[in-house]
């Protein structure tokens, strides 16, 4: 009976050193599904907050240097650190005569690093966009 206990002595040891890589695996995905949707929510409010200032602004050229700055802020303030931003307006509802309803649009997209979570079979890097569109005012000035 001493015999056959010896043969499974250490059995335990290396079945949780199997385990290690898979469990570690298992945390670096979801540390990697948490970290692509706080940074996809903090693209989604930058574009809305972006698209507000823009249709504050009274002209197209105060509405795009307001969206860039507005996006750029409020990606800085969420702490999302983005390899490349892009930021563009769409401020045709400017054009719009006054008395018509318009909008302008503003899409935000950031190249986000994931490469210090070396997962295999993920790329170094994500891209998020996102898209937000407010109205101008219907009987403000517009030029």
């Amino acid at each position: 009976m001493s015999g056959r206990w010896r043969d499974e002595r250490g059995s335990a040891s290396i079945e949780a050193l199997m385990l290690v890589p898979v469990v570690a695996l298992i945390v670096m995905v979801v540390v990697f599904g948490g970290r692509v949707a706080i940074a996809r929510q903090s693209v989604t409010v930058a574009a809305a907050d972006a698209a507000r200032a823009a249709s504050l602004a009274r002209t197209a050229s105060q509405a795009t240097s307001a969206a860039r700055s507005t996006a750029t802020a409020t990606l800085t303030n969420q702490g999302l650190t983005c390899r490349r931003i892009g930021i563009s307006v769409d401020t045709g509802g400017f054009a719009v005569p006054v008395g018509r309803p318009a909008t302008v649009t503003v899409r935000v997209s950031c190249d986000l690093s994931v490469a210090d979570l070396s997962i295999p079979g993920v790329p170094g890097s994500i891209q998020l966009e996102a898209t937000a569109g407010n109205p101008l005012d219907t009987y403000r000035e517009r030029r």
